[in-house]
């Protein structure tokens, strides 16, 4: 893989990281359900819930350039 591609491509798995991590942790009953079953282990990734917000604001302006960029 050249750097140009991994370049082009890293941008989407930033975005994707922060629309799965809003999802879950903006999601009620998600929410819920890792509360009761992973208790502690959902307490840390509940710590991340700005990490995944600018991830996935980040990310998708970054993508949003990339594609810009690419049909120039």
């Amino acid at each position: 893989m050249t750097p140009e591609k991994l370049d082009f491509i890293f941008p989407f798995v930033v975005f994707f990281y922060g629309l799965l991590m809003v999802a879950v942790l903006e999601n009620p009953y998600l929410v819920r359900v890792g509360q009761e079953r992973m208790g502690e282990a959902f307490a840390n990734l509940a710590r991340h819930k700005s990490l995944g917000w600018v991830c996935f604001f980040v990310g998708g302006l970054w993508s949003a350039q990339n594609i810009w960029y690419s049909n120039l």
